[in-house]
């Protein structure tokens, strides 16, 4: 399987939810290693948190589980489009404005900063590219991700 040209070590399905936004939040995320459809099923949970926090928290676990021993490429199919806008579009703007976001004519402390620098810092590690998909509309990992993350609300209440 390819991306752009480049075939796929591993893809990286997440998905994150919140009861409340803040309220109790849960994350997933299954690995699928290409080339054997070896998966592996990863999920969490907090009692105070807000959406956006799950939906990064979801691919900082993905690939901090990922092992360290070469670069592989990763393609993460998420329906975040804050994930992945912040990750393809934002981030480049926010480094070099010291993690300070444009609001108007002011700069803004960038939100969720220490999530961001973990996830910048975990996809210098790999070659990663990114996938939005949309939520709820029959993608099975996508789907499947739903389901787990939403099971972790249910275990926190």
């Amino acid at each position: 399987m390819t991306d752009n040209g480049k075939s796929i070590d591993v893809y990286l399905y997440t998905d994150g939810a919140c009861s409340g936004n803040p309220g109790p939040g849960g994350w997933a995320a299954i690995l699928k290693h290409a080339a054997t459809n070896v998966e592996k099923k990863l999920s969490g949970g907090d009692p105070n948190t807000t959406n956006n926090k799950m939906e990064l928290l979801a691919v900082i676990k993905g690939l901090e589980s990922i092992k360290q021993d070469k670069r592989y490429r990763v393609h993460v199919v998420s329906d975040s489009q804050y994930m992945i806008k912040g990750m393809t579009e934002w981030l480049p703007g926010w480094i070099e404005r010291g993690w300070k976001r444009k609001e108007g004519k002011n700069l803004k402390p960038v939100k969720n900063v220490e999530l961001w620098q973990r996830l910048h810092e975990l996809s210098q590690q790999h070659d990663v590219s990114f996938e939005h998909v949309y939520g709820h509309r029959g993608h099975p990992e996508n789907e499947e991700c739903d389901r787990m993350a939403v099971a972790e609300i249910d275990n926190l209440r």
